[in-house]
Protein backbone atom coordinates (compact mmCIF):
# COMPACT_ATOMS: atom_id res chain seq x y z
CA UNK A 1 0.00 0.00 0.00
CA UNK A 2 0.98 3.39 -0.34
CA UNK A 3 3.16 4.72 2.33
CA UNK A 4 3.23 7.69 5.17
CA UNK A 5 6.61 10.00 4.11
CA UNK A 6 8.24 12.65 6.64
CA UNK A 7 10.77 15.06 5.24
CA UNK A 8 11.32 18.44 3.87
CA UNK A 9 13.72 19.65 1.06
CA UNK A 10 15.83 23.23 1.37
CA UNK A 11 14.89 24.92 -2.16
CA UNK A 12 18.25 24.01 -3.18
CA UNK A 13 17.71 20.45 -3.32
CA UNK A 14 14.88 21.29 -5.99
CA UNK A 15 17.39 21.75 -8.51
CA UNK A 16 20.27 19.84 -7.25
CA UNK A 17 22.24 16.50 -7.75
CA UNK A 18 23.22 15.25 -4.09
CA UNK A 19 23.01 12.62 -1.58
CA UNK A 20 19.38 13.49 -0.56
CA UNK A 21 17.94 13.76 -3.89
CA UNK A 22 19.67 10.55 -4.76
CA UNK A 23 18.12 9.43 -1.86
CA UNK A 24 14.59 10.30 -2.71
CA UNK A 25 14.60 9.52 -5.76
CA UNK A 26 15.97 5.66 -5.09
CA UNK A 27 13.50 5.76 -2.14
CA UNK A 28 10.07 6.73 -4.83
CA UNK A 29 11.66 3.89 -6.91
CA UNK A 30 11.19 1.20 -4.34
CA UNK A 31 7.25 2.29 -4.47
CA UNK A 32 3.70 1.27 -6.14
CA UNK A 33 2.97 4.02 -8.05
CA UNK A 34 0.40 6.10 -5.87
CA UNK A 35 -3.02 7.55 -7.46
CA UNK A 36 -2.54 11.10 -5.44
CA UNK A 37 -0.46 12.29 -2.89
CA UNK A 38 -1.77 14.42 -0.35
CA UNK A 39 1.06 17.10 1.47
CA UNK A 40 0.84 18.30 4.81
CA UNK A 41 3.17 21.20 4.54
CA UNK A 42 5.10 22.98 7.17
CA UNK A 43 4.30 26.33 4.83
CA UNK A 44 0.93 26.50 4.63
CA UNK A 45 0.41 27.42 8.33
CA UNK A 46 -2.75 29.32 8.83
CA UNK A 47 -6.17 29.72 10.90
CA UNK A 48 -8.52 26.91 10.12
CA UNK A 49 -7.77 23.24 8.19
CA UNK A 50 -7.89 24.28 4.54
CA UNK A 51 -7.29 21.94 1.48
CA UNK A 52 -6.19 23.31 -2.20
CA UNK A 53 -8.77 22.37 -4.53
CA UNK A 54 -7.55 24.02 -7.68
CA UNK A 55 -7.32 21.86 -10.78
CA UNK A 56 -3.74 23.06 -11.59
CA UNK A 57 -2.49 23.56 -8.24
CA UNK A 58 0.29 26.69 -8.46
CA UNK A 59 4.08 26.29 -8.30
CA UNK A 60 4.99 28.24 -4.77
CA UNK A 61 8.36 30.30 -5.11
CA UNK A 62 8.43 30.70 -0.98
CA UNK A 63 11.71 31.80 -0.41
CA UNK A 64 13.78 35.40 -1.14
CA UNK A 65 15.39 36.62 -3.88
CA UNK A 66 18.84 35.86 -3.47
CA UNK A 67 18.39 32.44 -4.39
CA UNK A 68 19.37 31.50 -8.51
CA UNK A 69 17.11 32.27 -11.35
CA UNK A 70 16.99 28.59 -12.23
CA UNK A 71 15.29 28.12 -9.56
CA UNK A 72 12.14 30.75 -9.91
CA UNK A 73 12.15 29.17 -13.07
CA UNK A 74 10.99 25.74 -11.67
CA UNK A 75 7.38 24.17 -12.30
CA UNK A 76 6.10 21.32 -10.83
CA UNK A 77 3.05 20.98 -13.14
CA UNK A 78 1.09 18.09 -10.95
CA UNK A 79 -2.76 18.41 -11.54
CA UNK A 80 -5.03 18.44 -8.70
CA UNK A 81 -7.36 15.97 -7.79
CA UNK A 82 -11.15 16.98 -6.88
CA UNK A 83 -11.68 13.51 -5.85
CA UNK A 84 -9.13 13.17 -2.86
CA UNK A 85 -9.93 16.74 -1.86
CA UNK A 86 -13.86 15.45 -1.43
CA UNK A 87 -12.73 12.28 0.35
CA UNK A 88 -10.45 14.51 2.90
CA UNK A 89 -13.25 16.68 3.85
CA UNK A 90 -15.53 13.63 4.15
CA UNK A 91 -12.82 11.79 6.53
CA UNK A 92 -11.89 15.13 8.63
CA UNK A 93 -15.66 15.57 10.08
CA UNK A 94 -16.77 16.43 11.96
CA UNK A 95 -13.54 19.03 11.93
CA UNK A 96 -14.29 21.56 8.92
CA UNK A 97 -11.97 21.80 6.11
CA UNK A 98 -12.40 24.63 3.96
CA UNK A 99 -11.97 24.20 -0.14
CA UNK A 100 -9.52 26.34 -0.79
CA UNK A 101 -8.77 26.64 -4.96
CA UNK A 102 -6.85 29.95 -4.84
CA UNK A 103 -4.44 30.28 -1.73
CA UNK A 104 -1.93 27.34 -1.80
CA UNK A 105 -0.49 24.94 -3.82
CA UNK A 106 2.72 23.35 -4.49
CA UNK A 107 5.62 24.88 -2.19
CA UNK A 108 9.38 24.11 -2.39
CA UNK A 109 9.22 21.81 0.78
CA UNK A 110 7.01 19.68 -1.33
CA UNK A 111 8.32 20.07 -4.73
CA UNK A 112 12.12 20.02 -4.22
CA UNK A 113 11.66 16.63 -3.03
CA UNK A 114 8.62 15.46 -5.49
CA UNK A 115 10.79 16.63 -8.27
CA UNK A 116 13.07 13.80 -7.73
CA UNK A 117 10.69 11.54 -6.34
CA UNK A 118 7.98 11.48 -8.77
CA UNK A 119 9.89 13.63 -11.42
CA UNK A 120 7.28 13.80 -14.22
CA UNK A 121 5.03 15.04 -12.12
CA UNK A 122 2.34 12.71 -13.58
CA UNK A 123 0.62 12.28 -9.91
CA UNK A 124 -2.06 14.43 -8.48
CA UNK A 125 -1.04 16.40 -5.62
CA UNK A 126 -3.64 18.18 -3.19
CA UNK A 127 -2.47 20.15 0.18
CA UNK A 128 -3.82 20.17 3.44
CA UNK A 129 -2.64 23.09 5.63
CA UNK A 130 -1.98 23.09 9.44
CA UNK A 131 -4.25 24.86 11.49
CA UNK A 132 -1.78 27.13 13.63
CA UNK A 133 -4.64 27.98 16.06
CA UNK A 134 -4.78 24.08 17.17
CA UNK A 135 -2.65 21.81 19.60
CA UNK A 136 -0.31 18.72 18.56
CA UNK A 137 -2.80 16.60 19.65
CA UNK A 138 -5.72 17.88 17.34
CA UNK A 139 -2.96 17.39 14.53
CA UNK A 140 -2.56 13.71 15.44
CA UNK A 141 -5.99 13.07 15.91
CA UNK A 142 -7.01 14.38 12.53
CA UNK A 143 -3.72 12.76 10.95
CA UNK A 144 -5.61 9.20 12.24
CA UNK A 145 -8.96 10.11 10.34
CA UNK A 146 -7.10 10.35 7.15
CA UNK A 147 -5.78 6.86 7.76
CA UNK A 148 -7.97 5.05 5.27
CA UNK A 149 -6.42 7.36 2.58
CA UNK A 150 -3.35 4.63 2.56
CA UNK A 151 -5.93 1.81 0.99
CA UNK A 152 -7.01 4.10 -1.51
CA UNK A 153 -3.31 4.27 -2.92
CA UNK A 154 -2.70 7.71 -1.65
CA UNK A 155 0.64 8.71 -0.63
CA UNK A 156 0.68 11.11 2.59
CA UNK A 157 3.61 13.69 3.03
CA UNK A 158 4.55 14.83 5.64
CA UNK A 159 6.43 18.15 4.65
CA UNK A 160 8.69 19.38 7.42
CA UNK A 161 11.59 19.18 9.79
CA UNK A 162 12.35 17.47 13.25
CA UNK A 163 14.75 20.80 14.04
CA UNK A 164 14.45 23.92 12.49
CA UNK A 165 15.80 27.24 13.96
CA UNK A 166 16.33 29.98 11.22
CA UNK A 167 17.32 32.05 13.85
CA UNK A 168 20.25 30.07 14.78
CA UNK A 169 20.93 28.94 11.45
CA UNK A 170 25.22 29.30 10.07
CA UNK A 171 24.95 29.50 6.78
CA UNK A 172 28.46 27.85 6.67
CA UNK A 173 29.16 24.89 4.24
CA UNK A 174 29.30 21.20 6.48
CA UNK A 175 29.35 23.27 9.54
CA UNK A 176 28.31 20.26 12.23
CA UNK A 177 25.15 20.65 14.31
CA UNK A 178 24.74 22.51 17.22
CA UNK A 179 24.64 19.81 20.34
CA UNK A 180 21.37 20.62 20.99
CA UNK A 181 19.84 19.83 17.57
CA UNK A 182 21.84 16.57 17.14
CA UNK A 183 20.30 15.46 20.48
CA UNK A 184 17.13 16.42 19.96
CA UNK A 185 16.92 15.05 16.68
CA UNK A 186 18.32 11.81 18.26
CA UNK A 187 15.33 11.91 21.10
CA UNK A 188 12.79 12.32 18.35
CA UNK A 189 14.62 8.99 16.08
CA UNK A 190 14.45 7.17 19.52
CA UNK A 191 11.11 7.45 20.37
CA UNK A 192 10.10 6.98 16.82
CA UNK A 193 11.96 3.60 16.84
CA UNK A 194 9.85 2.72 20.14
CA UNK A 195 6.94 4.37 18.83
CA UNK A 196 6.03 6.41 21.76
CA UNK A 197 3.42 8.64 19.92
CA UNK A 198 2.87 9.81 22.98
CA UNK A 199 5.77 11.46 23.81
CA UNK A 200 6.40 13.04 20.21
CA UNK A 201 3.10 14.89 20.69
CA UNK A 202 3.88 15.95 23.87
CA UNK A 203 7.48 16.96 22.16
CA UNK A 204 7.19 20.01 24.58
CA UNK A 205 7.92 18.11 27.66
CA UNK A 206 11.28 16.73 26.14
CA UNK A 207 13.25 19.71 27.77
CA UNK A 208 15.43 22.52 26.62
CA UNK A 209 16.82 21.30 23.41
CA UNK A 210 12.93 20.52 22.21
CA UNK A 211 12.43 24.53 22.82
CA UNK A 212 15.40 25.12 20.53
CA UNK A 213 14.62 22.73 18.13
CA UNK A 214 11.47 23.73 17.77
CA UNK A 215 10.92 27.39 18.74
CA UNK A 216 7.48 27.37 16.16
CA UNK A 217 5.86 24.09 15.76
CA UNK A 218 4.79 24.53 12.13
CA UNK A 219 7.79 22.35 10.72
CA UNK A 220 7.40 19.48 13.77
CA UNK A 221 3.59 19.19 13.36
CA UNK A 222 4.19 17.73 9.97
CA UNK A 223 5.60 14.35 12.09
CA UNK A 224 2.68 13.94 13.56
CA UNK A 225 0.74 13.46 10.37
CA UNK A 226 2.98 10.70 8.92
CA UNK A 227 3.41 8.72 12.31
CA UNK A 228 -0.08 8.51 13.05
CA UNK A 229 -0.60 6.36 10.30
CA UNK A 230 1.96 3.73 11.70
CA UNK A 231 -0.27 0.39 11.92
CA UNK A 232 0.42 -2.89 13.87
CA UNK A 233 4.47 -4.41 13.05
CA UNK A 234 5.01 -1.33 10.73
CA UNK A 235 8.41 0.07 11.51
CA UNK A 236 10.16 3.86 10.96
CA UNK A 237 12.66 3.52 7.93
CA UNK A 238 15.15 6.40 8.02
CA UNK A 239 15.53 7.51 4.22
CA UNK A 240 18.27 9.98 4.51
CA UNK A 241 19.24 12.44 7.74
CA UNK A 242 22.01 15.44 7.99
CA UNK A 243 22.05 18.76 8.80
CA UNK A 244 21.53 22.26 7.10
CA UNK A 245 23.54 24.90 8.55
CA UNK A 246 23.75 23.76 11.94
CA UNK A 247 20.06 24.28 12.77
CA UNK A 248 17.92 22.42 10.53
CA UNK A 249 17.44 18.39 10.43
CA UNK A 250 17.10 16.98 7.19
CA UNK A 251 16.13 13.54 8.61
CA UNK A 252 13.45 12.29 5.89
CA UNK A 253 11.38 9.13 7.23
CA UNK A 254 8.61 6.69 5.80
CA UNK A 255 6.42 3.92 7.73
CA UNK A 256 6.24 0.74 5.89
CA UNK A 257 5.56 -2.87 6.44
Amino acid sequence: MPTAFFGHGSPLNTIATNRYSRAWRDYAATLPVPRAILVVSAHWYVPGTRISAAHQPRTIHDFNANFPPRLFDFRYPARGDRTLVERVVDLARPIRVERDETTWGIDHGAYSILAHAFTAAAIPVVALSIDRSKPAAYHYELATRLAPLRDEGVFIFGSGNVVHNLELAERTADAEPYDWAQRFDDSVRELLAARDHESLVNYHRLGPDARLSVPTPEHYLPLLYTIALQRGSERVSTIVDGFDFRAGSMLSISIAA
